[in-house]
């Protein structure tokens, strides 16, 4: 399968403010907005569609410890090139995001080695960005 033909996610999360939330996403992250209503709002995520849900209450975050983090869950995020994956840690730093896990390597020298960070949008919802140097790695044991 190319990566013109693969197919893209569609997700939809919960958020407290809506406002915040194009803020984060359509300014900190540089995601274009699509469709709205009083109650939702789609992102574009590097080609995925992402919808923002107003929402009243949140559950509890839980985490689990990964190679030395403790990685929250539920959390969601992208594969990038790790070209790009530096270009967002950059935009994330100028825009002086606080980072819940700062941007590292994973498993170095390891099968699966990553590069990832993770962040909290406005609504506490996590997101993971992480970089493979060699694709063949992503699924590696």
């Amino acid at each position: 399968m190319s990566t013109t033909d693969r197919p893209r996610f569609h997700l939809a999360f919960p958020v407290h403010d809506l406002a915040e939330s194009r803020r984060f996403y359509g300014g900190v992250l540089g995601c274009p907005e699509g469709r709205s209503a009083r109650d939702w709002v789609d992102f574009d995520l590097y080609g995925h569609q992402i919808v923002a849900h107003l929402v009243a209450e949140r559950s509890v975050r839980a985490v689990n410890p990964v190679d030395g983090d403790d990685v929250p869950v539920p959390h969601f995020g992208l594969l990038l090139t790790p070209v790009a994956w530096q270009q967002l840690a950059e935009r994330l730093r100028a825009a002086r995001t606080e980072f819940v896990i700062e941007p590292h390597t994973r498993f170095a020298g390891e099968p699966g080695e990553q590069s990832t960070m993770f962040v909290l949008d406005p609504s506490g919802n996590a997101l993971e960005f992480k970089a493979f140097r060699d694709d063949a790695q992503i699924f590696a044991r």
